[in-house]
């Protein structure tokens, strides 16, 4: 088998919407993640960014089963002694509404150069408005 290489000019790169108003936290995370990496594609190449662009709307709203909204945390910690930090999801979706959401998406992502590339072809709001629409993205349902 030969490995496939594509130059920038051969890759059509599309603009996606995603809606995340009633979802599933990680129904959302897992299609945005092969949507940045480009497995829905035919010439998937996972050593090659050839994925496309997603923009997440009302990512404050989505939805998580039992009591997550109460037990999941998430850490901080200052690097200074005694400085771990935790809160709960609900308290962070307070803080910080679109954070959750962006964590799940950058953990399903490869931990390389080519993961935190792909993490900046992502753009995730809390509400509806969103400064993309010269980009003409197509809705895309889960």
């Amino acid at each position: 088998m030969k490995t496939i290489f594509l130059k920038n000019d051969q890759l059509d790169r599309k603009w996606y919407i995603i809606d995340a108003e009633g979802k599933n936290l990680g129904h959302i995370a897992v299609k945005v993640a092969n949507i940045l990496r480009g497995k829905h594609k035919p010439f998937y190449a996972p050593h090659q960014e050839c994925g496309d662009y997603v923009i997440v709307i009302n990512a404050e709203k989505f939805s998580v089963s039992g009591r997550k909204m109460d037990d999941k945390l998430y850490y901080y910690h200052s690097r200074y002694p005694g400085g771990l930090r935790s809160f709960t999801l609900k308290k962070m979706l307070d803080r910080r509404p679109a954070y959750p959401l962006e964590q799940a998406i950058k953990g399903m992502l490869p931990k390389t150069r080519l993961g935190r590339k792909l993490f900046t072809n992502m753009k995730v709001y809390a509400g509806t408005d969103h400064p993309h629409v010269a980009q003409q993205p197509i809705p895309l349902e889960l």
